[in-house]
């Protein structure tokens, strides 16, 4: 057994934890980062990365397809696996934990978990044992795990989870989906594309994509079934067996059966609280590790958590956000400066979070929707508009599809969300953000003037409809 001591530790190495280890090391501090797996996360190997090299050769398919006079010819599969192995890095690591060793902070590979106060116990795997101390914090960064629904044989039947999906080597010609999220839709399109010509998407509500406006659901699902995916909403696996020949049947609520190669669980994630000795800091449960705005656990001044693991927003740049705001306040902290300066509070998550589901069509979203605005008292109105009649995108080529719709605080004249769906609209969300999270009265973005002839000028023509 061996000792360190540390002004910091951050357990996890994930775009979170290197991130609160970058700002607190860029303050002068000392920093140990504890990791088990991978440098770098779930998002550079398993999630972000990897399915976005997979998804962008489909959406270049879709854009050409659009373009009179343009073809492209069949997908050539083995480039585009291989183009996803160079994105994530051949599940190589070196170059992170280099860049973790340059900050300068200390890498140390094992399983971390809390064992008093300011103390992490971090075992290797070859057994050997490391007690970090830290004289100012502790950053819980140890991200989220696939939910397992209880659904009867489905550990027997070894189905796939995200990780199986993005760092697949055969692409099975039958994959059965469960769930209506970001991962199911991105992945069952994706590899749908690349030759699962048979995808059957099983939903449990009645939309894809639940947590954002319908409409976009609703768009996506015609997408979907247009290129031959099968989507079921309302339907439920109730029980799951795979054959001696590999076979996998999923046997459905309604008394039917579908059978695939391949079964993908893309039901949800929870924070990966197993093993973390949160019971030394009073916490018990599987659930979010709940913290105030600067990230700090309440009653304990020395402990944080960012990213997944305290539940506010599971996306890398909610992650990351919060993981700069906890850096710099641990920073002040430990220095005696003042920690309530609004840069080190995250009010980022109160406002709305953006986000983008790289499918075809695009869903961009930031704040709240229509139905939670409503819920939260808000006097609202609401302005739609079909983003094919705006000249950008009349340009982009036949057949565009697509919609806006933005939420407007009518006591305020601010806008409370805004989600776009439709071909390339993932570069439209930042303008939205900067709209919601400013709080840009809409006198004001009315002089905002978008470039003729982009998509941009949708902001013109949701003003125009809402009466400025």
């Amino acid at each position: 057994m061996a000792d360190l001591e540390t002004d910091v530790v951050v357990v996890g190495a994930g775009p979170a934890g290197e991130n609160v280890a970058d700002c607190v090391v860029r303050a002068g501090l000392t920093c140990v980062v504890v990791e088990d797996h991978l440098a770098g996360g779930e998002c550079s190997y398993y999630a972000c990365i990897p399915s976005k090299a997979l998804l962008r050769p489909m959406d270049l398919v879709g854009e050409v397809s659009r373009v009179p006079g343009l073809e492209l010819g069949p997908v050539d599969v083995a480039a585009v696996l291989a183009r996803r192995d160079e994105a994530n890095s051949h599940l190589d690591d070196s170059g992170q934990a280099e860049w973790i060793t340059k900050l300068p902070a200390t890498l140390l590979r094992g399983r971390g978990g809390l064992t008093g106060e300011r103390e992490v116990t971090v075992t290797a795997a070859d057994g050997t044992v490391t007690v970090v101390r830290a004289r100012h914090a502790v950053a819980l960064a140890t991200g989220s795990v696939p939910i397992v629904p209880p659904i009867e044989g489905l550990a027997e039947a070894k189905p796939w989870f995200s990780r199986d999906a993005t760092t697949v080597r055969e692409v099975p010609a039958r994959l059965v989906v469960l769930g209506g999220g970001v991962v199911a839709c991105e992945m069952a399109q994706a590899l749908h594309a690349l030759g699962a010509n048979e995808t059957t998407l099983l939903v449990r509500g009645d939309q894809l994509l639940g947590r954002v406006e319908p409409f976009a659901g609703k768009l996506l699902a015609d997408s979907f079934r247009e290129s031959g995916i099968d989507v079921r909403f309302d339907t439920e696996a109730q029980r799951v067996e795979r054959g001696p020949d590999g076979t996998v049947t999923v046997h459905l609520s309604d008394g039917s059966k579908v059978e695939a190669d391949e079964l993908l669980v893309a039901t949800g994630r929870r924070p990966a609280t197993d093993g973390l000795g949160l019971d030394v800091a009073g916490l018990g449960g599987k659930g979010p590790v709940e913290v105030d705005d600067s990230m700090r656990v309440p009653g304990n001044e020395w402990l944080y958590a960012v990213g997944d693991l305290n539940g506010r927003s599971l996306l890398t740049h909610m992650g990351k956000y919060q993981a700069r705001v906890c850096g710099d306040v641990i920073a002040a902290r430990a220095k005696g400066e003042a920690d309530d300066r609004p840069a080190l509070r995250d009010t980022a998550d109160g406002y709305g979070v953006p986000q983008v589901v790289f499918t075809d069509p695009q869903v961009a979203a930031v704040g709240r929707t229509e139905a939670a605005a409503r819920d939260e008292g808000f006097d609202v109105r609401v302005v739609e508009y079909d983003l094919a009649n705006v000249s950008g995108a009349y340009l982009l080529g036949d057949g565009y599809k697509g919609r806006a719709k933005a939420v407007v605080d009518e006591r305020r004249k601010v806008l409370l969300g805004v989600t776009f769906a439709g071909p390339g609209v993932a570069e439209l969300v930042h303008a939205a953000t900067i709209a919601v999270t400013a709080e840009v009265p809409l006198d004001k973005l009315w002089h905002a003037v978008p470039s003729f002839p982009t998509v941009s000028e949708i902001w013109l023509r949701l003003l125009e409809e809402y009466g400025l």
